[in-house]
């Protein structure tokens, strides 16, 4: 099985969050955007992190439908 790899970014005052993560670690990945969020010395906010954070739970929803959907056989005419 191929794994993907998801691609975030955010430029924010000069600053730029580029986050490459795969699904196995979304987890970690949520972590750090509480880290980034209670550092002062980035400009990278609570709020930032919530909307990356509902972004990533979003494609991880739309990935396990996308999982679920019936493959379709053709049938020959």
């Amino acid at each position: 099985m191929d794994r993907g790899v998801n691609v975030l970014a955010l430029v924010k005052e000069g600053e730029r969050y580029v986050f490459l993560y795969d699904d196995e670690s979304a987890a970690t990945l949520l972590q750090t955007f509480g880290r980034y969020a209670a550092d002062n010395d980035l400009s990278f906010s609570w709020y930032d992190a919530a909307v990356l954070s509902q972004k990533v739970r979003r494609l991880q929803k739309d990935q396990q439908a996308d999982s679920l959907l019936p493959l379709r056989e053709t049938l020959p005419e």
